[in-house]
């Protein structure tokens, strides 16, 4: 019998799929029905999409916190209902009197430990229903600001911002390309909403390009099938996944039975709130955490599981 599939696939999702879309495309392609993802996209959106097969499922959990890179489109000038392009404009405001200067200086302000109110139509849940379903239903939702880290906003147009706007007798709407990084939980729609409201001519996304989650880089993602359609990669082995992300705790035969039994074990290694514990033959048995010599299991990863 052919095993089951278990591991990480790194996609690559194009414009227009639904990250549901994705996981029912991986399922067929792998011919199975336990996939998920660490972190959805917009159906607007392109890029890295983290998939979990088999007992892998379970690692996804502990990857959606990473941090991640984006490159985007802001366009300022006009404000929308969602905060990106697929909302409707809701204000106009010509940006001739907007500066490289200012645009900076915005995105300063919009750099480092900020707070951030999400998106009306975000996927946060409000009284257990999907906010932008309260929205979708006429319901005015407005969501609380939370704490966010943005480590990198860059501005990727240049020092021609100036010129671009000179060279137009009545600027009606600016494009800027940037570049961010920022902890999980960030929504970089709600920066083009914010960097646009401190410039006062409005702002929304209108191109948005996921580029990296953690360690992992769409460079190495494997292009969503056709529906029906094998993928043509390999999945990535889940003790080098979570060997990437934690501190390794080799175990010998009887330690790996006994932690898979769920017994806690007694090993030579420096504290740590997650492990990877990975078997002689390299399987990762579980994540656990390590205080004073011994192990307390996180999460197993049993072999028929």
């Amino acid at each position: 019998m052919t095993p089951a599939p278990n591991g990480i696939l790194l996609a690559d999702k194009p414009q227009g799929l639904t990250s549901h879309d994705v996981v029912a495309r991986t399922r067929r392609a792998l011919g199975t029905k336990k996939v998920g993802h660490a972190g959805t996209l917009d159906p607007m959106a392109t890029g890295l999409l983290v998939l979990g097969a088999g007992p892998s499922t379970r690692l996804l959990t502990h990857l959606v916190g990473l941090d991640k890179e984006y490159f985007a489109t802001i366009r300022l000038g006009q404000a929308t209902t969602t905060d990106d392009a697929d909302g409707e404009i809701v204000s106009e405001h010509a940006v001739g009197g907007v500066t490289e200067q200012a645009v900076l200086a915005g995105i300063a302000v919009l750099t480092g430990e900020i707070m951030q109110r999400p998106s009306s139509v975000s996927a946060i849940k409000v009284d257990g229903r999907r906010a932008y379903d309260r929205v979708r239903a006429g319901e005015e939702v407005e969501l609380a600001a939370r704490k966010v880290t943005v480590s990198a906003f860059e501005l990727l147009n240049g020092p021609g911002l100036d010129a671009s706007l000179r060279d137009r007798s009545v600027p009606t709407v600016l494009d800027l390309d940037v570049r961010v990084e920022c902890s999980s939980g960030t929504y970089i729609r709600a920066l083009a909403r914010d960097l646009g409201e401190r410039l006062r001519v409005g702002g929304h996304l209108t191109a948005l390009r996921r580029t990296r989650v953690g360690p992992f880089s769409v460079d190495d993602a494997l292009a969503v099938p056709a529906f029906g359609d094998p993928y043509s990669g390999d999945l990535l082995d889940p003790g080098v996944v979570a060997g990437r992300l934690f501190p390794v705790l080799p175990l010998d035969a009887e330690q790996a039975a006994d932690l898979a039994n769920g017994k806690r074990v007694e090993v030579e290694h420096a504290d740590a709130d997650t492990a990877a514990a990975i078997a002689p033959d390299g399987r990762l048995v579980g994540l656990v955490s390590i205080e004073n010599g011994r192990t307390r299991v996180i999460t197993n990863f049993p072999v028929d599981a």
